[in-house]
C-alpha cells in the first residue's frame, strides 16, 4: 500500500512539473494570465507555469499574410469594381493582442474591408488604375492606425485585382485607342510643319543663289539616270537654265 501511494505521488508529481515546464518557441510569446489577471508576456525559451492557477495564450508573432475577400465598391464616378488586397501586419504587442480585443485576426480583416471600401469609395476609376501606390500607402496608413490599439502593426497593404464591368472595358479600350490616334495625328502633324520649315529654308537659300538652282537640277537629272534603265527622259528644263546657257554663247 505504501508502495502504490509512492507512486501515485510520484505520477502527481511528474505531471505537475510536465504541466509546469512551458518552451516558447523564437517566433512566439505566451501571455500568461494568473488567476484570471495579466501577469504579461514570457519567452522565447523555457519558463514554468503555475499549473491550474496560471493560464496561458501563445501568439505568433511573424508577419501574417491575408486575402482582403472582393468588395463591391462604387468609385466617385459611379463605377461599380470588384476589388481585393493582400494585407501584411504582425503583432508588436502580445498582452494588447490577447487584451484588447476578442479575435485580432478577425478584427483585423474586418478594418482591411470597411477602409478598403472607403477609401476607393471616395476615387474616380482612372485615379484607381493609375496611381495603386499611392491607395496603397493610403489604406496602410488607416488600418495602422485603428489597429495600433490592439498591438497590431500593418506592415503593408497591396491592391491584388481590381475587376471592372466589360462595358467598362470595351469604353476604356476605345477610349486608349482615341487617345493613341490623337497622339499619332500630332506627331504626323508635327512632322509636316518641321518638313515644311526646312523645305522653306532651302527654297530661300536657292532663290538667293541661282547658279545653285541650276546644279540642283542636273543632280536630279544624274540621280534619275542612275535608278532608271531607261534611255529617254523627259524632264523639265527651267528656262533660267536655259537663258544662262544661251547668255553663254552670244558672248
Amino acid at each position: 500500500m505504501p508502495t502504490t501511494a509512492l507512486i501515485i505521488v510520484l505520477a502527481i508529481i511528474v505531471l505537475f512539473l510536465l504541466n509546469a515546464i512551458k518552451i516558447v518557441r523564437e517566433y512566439e510569446r505566451v501571455v500568461v494570465f494568473r488567476l484570471g489577471r495579466l501577469q504579461g508576456a514570457k519567452g522565447p525559451g523555457l519558463f514554468f507555469i503555475i499549473p491550474i492557477v496560471d493560464q496561458i495564450v501563445r501568439v505568433d508573432l511573424r508577419v501574417v499574410t491575408f486575402d482582403v475577400p472582393p468588395q463591391e465598391v462604387v468609385t466617385k464616378d459611379n463605377v461599380t469594381v470588384s476589388v481585393n488586397a493582400i494585407v501584411f501586419f504582425r503583432v508588436m504587442s502580445p498582452e494588447a493582442a490577447i487584451t484588447q480585443v476578442e479575435d485580432y485576426l478577425q478584427a483585423t480583416s474586418q478594418i482591411a474591408q470597411t477602409t478598403l471600401r472607403s477609401v476607393l469609395g471616395q476615387v474616380e476609376l482612372d485615379e484607381l488604375l493609375a496611381e495603386r501606390e499611392k491607395l496603397n500607402k493610403k489604406l496602410q496608413m488607416i488600418i495602422d492606425e485603428q489597429t495600433d490599439p490592439w498591438g497590431i502593426k500593418v506592415k503593408a497593404v497591396e491592391i491584388k485585382d481590381v475587376r471592372i464591368p466589360q462595358e467598362m472595358q470595351r469604353a476604356i479600350a476605345r477610349q486608349a485607342e482615341a487617345e493613341r490616334e490623337r497622339r499619332s495625328k500630332i506627331i504626323n502633324a508635327e512632322g509636316e510643319l518641321q518638313a515644311a520649315a526646312k523645305l522653306r529654308e532651302a527654297a530661300e537659300i536657292l532663290t538667293q543663289n541661282p547658279a545653285s538652282l541650276q546644279l540642283r537640277y542636273l543632280q536630279t537629272l544624274i540621280d534619275i539616270s542612275s535608278e532608271r534603265n531607261t534611255s529617254t527622259i523627259v524632264f523639265p528644263l527651267p528656262v533660267d537654265l536655259v537663258k544662262a546657257f544661251m547668255t553663254r554663247d552670244e558672248k
